[in-house]
């Protein structure tokens, strides 16, 4: 916890660091990428970089922090610590590293808020940022242990065993590890970050759900490809849909992530959105192998029955659950789908349980939506778990 002193240093400067901390990100992320090139070319997300998806989640990630310090001592935000860990490890971050974004983080916000950093400040808004980033670092160290890998050696090679076109922007990969060495265990829900080199020598690295549950020694990564020629967004999975095969090689890190399924006494609701229903498929498999008898709820939203990736499965492994139901909703439905499954999800007509935990996975606009409507149906905000797929933009949008 924060000291005394700092905490109320904290509280009263919070206002003025809260309101230029996306200019304090700004100028944090110039000076680091012109002190470190390489890590803009080989571990930052550069699409995230182009669009300010990333300042924008790490402005309000330090600012979420700080205000649960000063609102909230003697405890930490651990959902937002485990969230940040989990993608961390998967890129394969190391303690050090934290180090030189300290450097370019206090020079940043030393450029941007000049005079009014005094000593007192700068020492206080120090212990928030080794606060954070010593907890980080723990928890990255025992998600590392749980893994059996050195901190930041998380890559291992994998083959393609096939690809299977799934819709016109879809492909799933079915991989296997290239050495003969049994593939990492992971929990239904998890991701797991394939690092590929572009054309320009760049190495990026994206995150994909593993989209099969556990059980196999085959691995599927289900990747839709993402439009916007001369841009770096989508520069990964253009790669991947256009030059990829059965039997190349891929970098793949070690499995993590934080939605995991879990509470399975309860009675569960499972929501996806677009690509985001990899991870419930992985869900919805483990269920059918372990021969859950619980009530499931299955939801899901996408533009049209052809761009729904995976739907048969969707379907099919929901039917093999004995107490669950799917409701799919499509902006572009084919003739004789239901008109109150038109358009967007708006979990008309569904029940929710009591006691019910949900697990959303989704562009942000969906998740915020039925969460909204969860909560008016009595659901606990701790039952309630999500994914997103990039920077977490949650907290910076609220």
């Amino acid at each position: 916890m924060l000291s005394d002193r700092s905490t109320d240093t904290v509280r009263a400067t919070l206002p003025v660091v809260g309101a230029a901390i996306g200019d304090i990100a700004d100028l944090f992320y110039e000076k680091l990428f012109t002190a470190h090139p390489e890590l803009l070319r080989d571990l930052f997300n550069r699409g995230n970089q182009a669009s300010g998806d990333q300042r924008r989640a790490l402005a309000g990630s330090i600012a979420a922090f700080a205000t649960a310090l000063v609102e909230r001592p003697g405890t930490r935000p651990d959902v937002l610590l485990e969230r940040i860990a989990h993608k961390h490890a998967s890129l394969g971050v190391a303690p050090e590293q934290y180090e030189v974004v300290h450097t370019h983080l206090f020079a940043a916000i030393a450029d941007v808020l000049g005079g009014a950093v005094t000593p007192q400040v700068a020492a206080a808004w120090d212990e928030v940022y080794w606060l954070m980033a010593g907890s980080l670092i723990a928890v990255e160290k025992r998600l590392y242990a749980q893994q059996g890998v050195l901190a930041g050696d998380v890559w291992n090679t994998w083959e393609v065993a096939a690809r299977v076109e799934e819709t016109e922007d879809v492909t799933t990969f079915l991989l296997h590890p290239a050495q003969d060495t049994p593939p990492p265990a992971f929990r239904p829900g998890q991701y797991v970050s394939v690092q590929v080199e572009l054309p320009d020598g760049a190495r990026q690295i994206r995150q994909y759900s593993l989209s099969r549950a556990p059980g196999s020694r085959l691995r599927s990564i289900t990747v839709k490809r993402l439009r916007g020629q001369g841009s770096p967004d989508g520069e990964v999975s253009r790669h991947l849909h256009e030059h990829v095969r059965t039997g190349d090689l891929l970098r793949v890190s070690a499995p993590y992530g934080d939605l995991v399924l879990d509470h399975l006494d309860a009675p569960l609701l499972l929501a996806s959105a677009g690509i985001g229903c990899t991870p419930v498929l992985s869900m919805l498999e483990h269920l059918v192998q372990e021969g859950h008898r619980g009530p499931v709820t299955v939801v899901h939203g996408d533009r049209a029955p052809a761009a729904h990736a995976l739907r048969t499965d969707h379907m099919r492994l929901t039917e093999k659950l004995a107490d669950a139901e799917a409701h799919f909703w499509y902006e572009a439905p084919e003739p004789g789908h239901p008109a109150n499954r038109t358009g967007l999800v708006d979990l008309d007509g569904i029940t929710v349980r009591p006691g019910t935990h949900a697990y959303l996975c989704g562009p942000l606009p969906f998740m915020r939506s039925v969460r909204g409507r969860l909560l008016e149906a009595g659901v606990r905000p701790a039952d309630i778990h999500y994914e997103v797929f990039g920077p977490d933009l949650w907290l910076a949008s609220s």
